[in-house]
């Protein structure tokens, strides 16, 4: 399997007032295409800075982040800018969307600002949208759509500019449980199709449904190991069955 990301001796110290805070302290791992990684672990024990670092968010005060074999590390400013753009699609907690706009043009935001053509723009976002299932609400906005499919909107405009690797931060947070699991089985239908998802939640029940854990501690790493996924579809069909 090929490495996509690699970090050997990261660390992120920050100066908060007088206290000196080690966010991480020398995080070596590797995280192949096609897996689908949970980070876990409790506040303040560095998972949020790990994913920030790996979204090219923030840079580390030491260590090396390699993504694709290429030293992301060592960049700055613009070189950053198109990683985050072209290479790597972000979903967050609380779906980040424009209230005022289609579900399309959310969709087609990073395409926006990649100077894409329109007519690709529309053609592109569309077929996002038919991957998650909402191709027939393009037109909606946000506020007519449900937690759940608002958040199929943030996982479509994440998958838009076809990236190597999806960053979901607590993606199940502001959902119920019926349509967290139904967000975890789309999760898992793209990580099947070969999507590499690396997941921060901070709930067994949600990490349980990737195919491996990595526990963090006071910005280290406790544990890391391979799981047996569950699967979501079949949770969430004796879900429906037992509310019915």
């Amino acid at each position: 399997m090929t490495i996509l990301i690699q970090t050997n001796a990261l660390t992120k110290d920050y100066q908060m007032g007088d206290t000196h805070v080690l966010a991480l302290r020398g995080v070596s791992l590797q995280i192949h295409s096609g897996e689908f990684v949970a980070i876990m672990g409790a506040s303040g024990s560095g998972k949020s800075t790990f994913m920030n670092l790996l979204g090219c968010l923030d840079s580390p005060s030491s260590g090396d982040y390699l993504l694709a074999g290429e030293a992301v590390s060592a960049m700055t400013g613009d070189a950053l800018a198109a990683i985050r753009n072209q290479r790597i699609g972000f979903v967050f907690q609380q779906f980040n969307l424009l209230p005022r706009t289609s579900a399309q043009d959310n969709v087609e935001l990073p395409l926006l600002y990649a100077g894409t053509p329109v007519t690709e723009r529309h053609t592109r976002a569309l077929d996002s949208l038919r991957q998650v299932g909402l191709a027939e609400r393009a037109h909606h906005h946000p506020a007519q759509l449900s937690g759940g499919q608002q958040q199929r909107v943030a996982i479509a405009r994440a998958l838009v500019n076809r990236p190597a690797l999806i960053l979901a931060d607590e993606p199940t947070g502001a959902l119920d449980s019926r349509t967290s699991l139904d967000i975890m089985a789309l999760l898992q239908k793209l990580n099947k199709s070969g999507m590499t998802i690396v997941m921060v939640t901070h709930e067994p029940d949600i990490a349980a449904f990737a195919t491996r854990i990595i526990t963090f501690r006071d910005g280290r790493v406790m544990s890391d190991a391979a799981n047996k996924a569950d699967d979501a579809l079949v949770r969430l069909a004796a879900y429906q069955e037992a509310q019915s």
